[in-house]
């Protein structure tokens, strides 16, 4: 149902429907745009980084103010996967689980050094980057990452987000 109104929406844009001067913007730029101010996260939390990731999300640096203040804890529900600390091997299949249980279009941040590489935790019951799991659209390395940095990842995912407009551009 979703895909035959994507190709509807595509169909419009295309025609001569929206007359010169009327409708200024591409149908995919205006979704894009819509898009971009809501997100919805799904925290995937396992680690020491969940501190730091619970203070971005307190009234302080309030993410609110991004679209991306409210979380949700069911996966069908996220269009952005959070992942927060370190991955054992242990939890990635319950991690692309998570992923593969969201709708399109999906996104992915890793959130700390551990999540990014696998920190200073070089050993066999650590991941080295979750990227070798689900593909990653933007990383925030530090240990923990600071606030700031949080805030400058959230507006360059919007970026990527809004760029992609109507269809989401991935290849698995």
């Amino acid at each position: 149902m979703v895909t035959g109104t994507l190709e509807k929406l595509e169909k419009m844009e295309q025609s001569n429907l929206f007359a010169p001067g009327f409708f200024t913007s591409k149908l995919s730029e205006a979704i894009g745009w819509c898009r971009k101010f809501s997100i919805f996260g799904f925290p995937m939390v396992t680690a020491c980084c969940g501190m730091e990731y619970m203070s971005v999300a307190c009234s302080h640096y309030d993410l609110d103010r991004f679209g991306a203040g409210f979380p949700r804890f069911s996966p069908r529900q996220a269009d952005v996967l959070f992942v927060v600390g370190t991955i054992s091997h242990k939890m990635a299949p319950v991690m692309r689980r998570v992923y593969d249980q969201m709708t399109d279009p999906k996104w992915v941040l890793a959130f700390g050094v551990c999540t990014c590489t696998g920190g200073f935790y070089n050993n066999y019951a650590t991941v080295q980057g979750i990227d070798t799991i689900v593909p990653v659209d933007l990383y925030i390395p530090g240990c923990p990452p600071r606030p700031e940095a949080v805030m400058d990842g959230i507006i360059k995912l919007q970026a990527k987000i809004q760029a992609q407009g109507i269809r989401s551009t991935r290849v698995e």
